[in-house]
């Protein structure tokens, strides 16, 4: 038996690899630090959907498609606020992307996709007492989503919103997308597959580490406190938000592409960035010291809070706005493991109390 299924191949992809040893994430056969100069939004949907037979032009019909989409499911959203009124982000998000209608992968791809930005820029501005904005079908998917959450598709802000969500789309057989797929394997549809992934995206050690290491910046406060700080939670066995990762061994590849994202958009507040760099750096001493041979490196979160940070985004909303670019590897797996026709049906080992008088071990059963 593998605990927590270390180690276990559950399934055959095309879509993505993980190499923890290396440090390395490939999407469809890009590098990820090469994915996110080469392809917007669009590109990266029609990558993952396999609409890539000519790159320019799957882009272009995208482009087209998702802002129908987005029109369709603005059409939703008064009512899908009134029902999530008082609840947090992403039960929100799970209850409006539950409401999609099935129809097909394709379709469903589309719409699960387009609801996941139109139904955040929704709370976002709910949140801060602003009236919801309705999308643009003309625009880009990011450049849209710039726009209905700040009210204008500043360039610089939707190229950094943009990288992150492309940088996010997919990466491996996390926990999430391991859940979509075993929903798909029961040819049941990709509404239900992506309302099953944002689940188990909500869960602390998924998807919930972001905004922990904005918390993290402010208890330290400044230069003279990192030390100290870092030596009372290692020393009382806690851990630190935005270091290690279950699979890479080395520093996490999309870490580096989101820094460089920072560094392009410039951060509203330096104190901030240099702050932040100087925990990183602490941080990665101490740990080296403290578990050596452990490869506890910067992973995905340190740097999506800093950027998010920086485009404005309330940190309430980092781990749904981490499902409207995950959402792309969701429906991309899901639609795979449906192709295949296969059910995942693993066993379980029992290790209960066996009847009075039975002496005969159990086998493993599901």
């Amino acid at each position: 038996m593998s605990e927590g299924l270390d180690g276990v191949v559950a399934a055959e992809t095309s879509i993505s690899r993980v190499d923890g040893e290396n440090g390395t994430l490939i999407v469809r056969g890009y590098q990820i630090e090469d994915l996110v100069i080469s392809h917007d939004f669009e590109a990266m949907a029609a990558l993952l959907w396999r609409d890539d037979a000519e790159a320019g032009r799957a882009a272009r019909s995208m482009l087209v498609d998702l802002g129908a989409a987005r029109g369709r499911m603005a059409e939703r959203v008064p009512a899908l606020l009134a029902l999530c009124r008082g609840m947090e982000p992403i039960d929100a998000l799970r209850l409006a992307v539950a409401s999609v209608p099935c129809s097909n992968a394709k379709q469903e791809s589309l719409d699960v996709t387009a609801m996941a930005t139109v139904m955040l820029a929704a709370l976002l501005r709910g949140k801060s007492g602003e009236t919801w904005i309705a999308p643009d079908p003309s625009l880009a998917h990011a450049a849209d989503f710039c726009r209905m959450l700040f009210g204008a598709a500043e360039e610089d802000r939707t190229r950094a919103l943009e990288t992150y969500l492309v940088t996010v789309a997919d990466h491996g057989m996390n926990a999430s997308t391991f859940t979509a797929r075993v929903i798909a394997s029961t040819q049941s549809d990709v509404v239900s597959a992506v309302t099953g992934g944002i689940g188990a995206l909500k869960g602390p050690l998924h998807g919930g580490a972001p905004g922990p290491v904005l918390n993290m910046l402010d208890e330290i406060g400044g230069e003279a406190g990192i030390q100290p700080w870092m030596d009372r939670h290692l020393g009382d066995g806690e851990r630190l938000m935005g270091f290690g990762h279950r699979i890479y061994r080395r520093r996490d590849p999309r870490a580096d592409v989101l820094k460089a994202a920072l560094t392009r958009f410039g951060a509203r507040d330096d104190n901030r960035v240099a702050l932040a760099e100087a925990v990183e750096n602490t941080a990665r001493e101490t740990l080296a010291r403290r578990y050596p041979g452990r490869g506890l490196d910067t992973n995905v979160e340190f740097y999506t809070a800093l950027l998010l940070e920086a485009v404005g985004i309330d940190r309430r909303f980092f781990t749904p706005l981490f499902a409207a670019g995950r959402v792309l590897g969701w429906t991309a797996h899901a639609r795979e493991q449906i192709a295949t026709g296969r059910l995942m049906r693993p066993l379980s080992s029992y290790v209960g109390p066996l009847p009075e008088g039975e002496t005969v071990a159990l086998a493993a059963a599901g």
